[in-house]
C-alpha cells in the first residue's frame, strides 16, 4: 500500500487522546482501517481534511502537542 483515503475523523482540534486511542478511519484498497494515536497528549491541528484521496503513507495527518 502506497497511499489511503482518510475517510473520517474520530477525534477534533482541542480534543485529549491517550497512545493507542482511535483517531481517524483510514480506506485503503481491501480494508477501512483505524488509525492509532502514537502519542498522548492534545490534538492542536488536523493538516488533512475527511474525504482526502491519494494520502500518502507516512503522511502527518495531525499535530499531537505532548506537554
Amino acid at each position: 500500500m502506497e497511499e489511503g483515503t482518510l475517510v473520517d475523523w474520530l477525534v477534533n482540534v482541542g480534543d485529549n487522546v491517550t497512545e493507542g486511542q482511535a483517531l481517524a478511519n483510514v480506506e485503503t484498497d481491501k480494508i477501512v482501517n483505524e488509525l492509532e494515536s502514537p502519542a498522548a497528549g492534545v490534538i492542536s491541528e488536523i493538516l488533512v481534511a475527511a474525504g482526502t484521496e491519494e494520502v500518502p503513507v507516512g503522511a502527518v495527518l495531525c499535530r499531537i502537542d505532548e506537554g
